[in-house]
């Protein structure tokens, strides 16, 4: 049998191995400045050695073990033989100063010996020289340190350095075999549903095809399952390497998690990762950045930190938050870093959109530049994708944070301060302009100024005069680099634009108006994905924003309920037009909501557009139509994640009727599952309307310009997925029985009727004199399960 090749470069084995010290978020990242100028400088100095150099020589060695093969590989900055000499050269930039380089550091030092090793052997040479050159990015000042080594001191180094890592490959590979041993004869863990079958062999079907499909399927199909069922059948017949399942909440994530469990009770061998949010994670209870002067954890970390993933990788399957945290403590390590190392290994990674798309806290293992693998992307909730792609691609630079930067700067840095007021001025210019907001070609000069900033920034942070400056500056040091990487971005897909915000702070904004394009650099590193939503309706929107393949596959699952256990009914004699917002309106939404609730004791959730027009409804309601049997609650915009988990605790306590007051699009109108008796009726009011905004009409513009309709993409397919989610909160099981009221006139118009789904196809329209006959008619003859 032949055995496998694991490849790894140069550069990735010794920054693995031998990584040492104290993790320090307080160092400048050197972004694309300093990779701008570090790449000139390499080529400057590699002319200047003469005809006796070779520049960027590749190199790669095979080392056989029982079991593996691995092939390590790279390209030497330079190779010089003069005299008899040869020398591996290694070049860096830096922006340090260079007289306090006593020595070399160690992982360039090593890569020097891989590649020195890797040619001497090639060349069948017994000496070698090792040359690491350091080149000051400003100055182009350099440094040089140079080391005469033994061929077969290097071999002996080489072997070691390589058995380190042969121990986790060589694990890895033992752990596939017995994974995918553990899937034969691996079955659905339930009794199909309706639907469920079809969407199982169509995400089965995608994978093997290597294509995208887009999937709308009801609350209560079981879409967890329905898709991790099938991609990890996929991974076990070798047709995919790692599954992603992500998501924009947390409660999702526990549903994912829930259905690995499952699996594995019925013999699944599975490596799971759960990514908790860095904060969440933190041990440190200052929660200041991280570095070994605040926090104990970051103090060594990198010389711990291997041994503790292996711990936990060889001894474990499902790394969930507590496990992650009980494993940093033992090892005092930094537990989202640690987190971060660990999914690297696993075969399941399950966490927030932000870790696979944000181009500032991607998996840089997974998504960085030149990698990729056999990647399955299963993205739940893929409706709130749309928007968080357009926060994730979109960036913006504010004047007033130019100008406090500025004067925190002064005294330490003239350059910074120098570079800053010219940005300042071409924001002031800008800022003559315009009005509520302009609309510009291009962002101008502006980035070119910035990346001066960052430069003189990076120097500053290199050598601060104090931690103090650093702490002060930090956030704008992030708001620079993200403006600067995102403006490498900007196309068609883009509108740049200038406002004076409702805060008071002028800002030019790169807004990603169309994040399909940013999100196939990320997609197309893996083989296959799966957008499923129980709200990717119309679908044609979805496709265009999340998606710039034309031949996707799109089903429609139907839903295994019962219409006869639900009931839907539009009120049409009312409205939630700003417009007609009055104490009129208010009272017949509040009657509405009592009637309904009159009429069948028990559970209720009521869905506004908007706080205000929650809190004018809510007062109308307690006091003309409070019922000592009826309680109500209302969220709050300020909850926290007790609070909120009080909250749902009212749907469990023992009471005739509770009216809950909710937003839509909030925290409660979606990834809740209120089951049974716990919750038996919705009413939406409103079409659940984004807010106008200069992005709405920015995006109104934008697409009309373009063939479409404005209005739907900006606010009426938003709204109506708010709708959507709010409603689906009723009917969670087939044992469920419930009704929806829908409060607008505007549902009854033909714009409206063509989005709702086509299981609602029994819904019926109603006034505030009928609804009570509809309602008692549904509740006399619902069936009993």
């Amino acid at each position: 049998m032949e055995k496998p090749v694991i490849r790894i470069s140069v550069r990735n084995l010794v920054e693995f191995i031998l990584r040492s010290g104290d993790l320090d978020s307080r160092r400048g990242s050197g972004d694309k400045e300093a990779m701008l100028k570090g790449s000139r400088l390499h080529r400057k100095i590699q002319k200047q050695m003469g005809s006796s150099y070779r520049a960027e020589v590749a190199l790669k060695w095979e080392t056989v073990y029982d079991d593996l093969i691995i092939q390590v590989e790279g390209r030497a900055d330079g190779i010089q033989t003069e005299d008899g000499r040869t020398t591996v050269d290694e070049i860096k930039g830096i922006y340090g100063k260079l007289e306090h380089l006593s020595q070399p550091i160690e992982v360039h030092r090593a890569q020097a010996m891989c590649y020195a090793r890797i040619y001497g052997e090639m060349e069948e040479l017994e000496e070698i020289t090792i040359q690491m050159t350091y080149a000051n990015l400003d100055t182009e000042e350099i440094k040089r340190f140079q080391e005469n080594m033994s061929l077969e001191s290097l071999k002996e180094w080489y072997k070691e350095l390589l058995d380190a890592y042969y121990k986790w490959v060589s694990y890895k590979l033992q752990w596939q075999q017995e994974r995918n041993a553990s899937m034969e004869g691996l079955q659905f863990p339930f009794p199909y549903r309706e639907g469920q079958r079809k969407m199982v062999s169509s995400v089965y079907h995608t994978i093997k095809s290597e294509k995208q499909i887009f999937i709308q399927a009801p609350t209560g199909v079981g879409k967890t399952m329905s898709t991790i069922f099938p991609a990890v059948r996929a991974v076990g017949e070798g047709k995919g390497d790692t599954i992603f399942y992500l998501t924009a909440k947390t409660i999702t994530r526990t549903v994912a998690e829930e259905a690995f469990s499952i699996l594995k009770g019925k013999g699944l061998k599975y490596k799971v990762i759960t990514i908790t949010a860095k904060e969440k994670l933190c041990g440190n209870d200052e929660k200041l950045q991280c570095n070994p002067e605040s926090c104990p954890f970051a103090k060594g970390h990198f010389d711990r930190v291997n041994d503790a993933v292996f711990e936990l990788w060889t001894q474990g399957s499902l790394y969930d938050r507590s496990a992650i945290l009980e494993q940093a403590v033992k090892w005092q390590v930094c537990p989202f870093e640690m987190c971060l190392d660990l999914a690297i290994w696993v075969d399941a990674v399950i966490c927030d959109y932000n870790y696979a798309f944000d181009p500032n806290v991607h998996l840089k293992r997974f998504f960085g530049e030149s990698v990729s693998g056999k990647y399955i992307f299963l993205i739940d909730e893929a409706h709130n994708l749309v928007e968080r792609g357009r926060e994730m691609y979109s960036a913006s630079i504010c004047k007033e944070n130019v100008l406090e930067a500025r004067k925190k700067v002064k005294p330490y840095a003239p350059a910074l301060y120098r570079a800053l007021g010219t940005v300042n001025k071409q924001l002031l210019e800008l800022k003559k302009d315009c009005g509520r907001y302009q609309v510009l070609e291009n962002p101008g000069a502006l980035p070119i100024s910035l990346l001066k900033v960052q430069g003189e920034m990076d120097k500053l942070m290199e050598e601060p005069p104090g931690q103090e400056i650093i702490e002060e500056i930090l956030d704008f040091y992030f708001e620079v680099r993200d403006f600067l990487n995102t403006a490498e971005l900007v196309d068609e897909n883009y509108v740049v634009y200038t406002e004076d915000g409702e805060d008071g702070k002028f800002r030019m904004k790169l807004f990603c108006v169309n994040p399909a394009g940013n999100l196939r650099s990320y997609l197309e590193k893996g083989i296959s994905t799966v957008f499923f939503s129980a709200t990717l309706l119309p679908l044609h929107y979805y496709r265009k924003l999340l998606s710039t393949e034309k031949d996707d596959y799109g089903i429609y699952v139907q839903s295994p309920f019962s219409q006869e256990k639900r009931c839907i009914l539009l009120g049409g004699d009312v409205s939630s037009r700003y417009t007609r917002r009055n104490y009129t309106e208010y009272r017949r939404i509040a009657e509405y909501i009592a009637r309904m609730v009159w009429q069948k004791k028990g559970n209720y959730m009521v869905f506004f557009p908007s706080y205000k027009l929650m809190e004018d409804v809510y007062q109308v309601y307690e006091e003309e139509f409070s019922a000592d049997w009826v309680r109500c609650i209302c969220q709050s915009s300020s909850m926290n994640e007790r609070e909120r988990e009080e909250f749902l605790e009212e749907f469990e306590n023992d009471q005739d009727s509770l009216v809950a007051f909710c937003i839509m699009g909030g925290v409660f109108s979606e990834g809740i599952d209120l089951m049974g008796e716990r919750l038996i009726g919705a009413v939406v009011v409103g079409t659940g309307l984004p807010q106008i905004s200069n992005e709405r009409e920015i995006l109104k513009e934008y697409y009309g310009a373009r063939g479409e309709n404005g209005f739907d993409y900006s606010y009426r397919y938003p709204g109506m997925n708010k709708v959507l989610q709010a409603a689906g909160r009723v009917i969670r099981t087939q044992e469920d029985v419930g009704v929806i009221l829908l409060l607008d006139d505007r549902f009854r118009s033909y714009e409206y009727q063509g989005l709702f789904p086509v299981e609602w196809s029994d819904r019926k329209n109603c006034t505030l004199s009928s609804m009570e006959s509809f309602l008692k008619d549904f509740w006399d003859n619902v069936p009993v399960s």
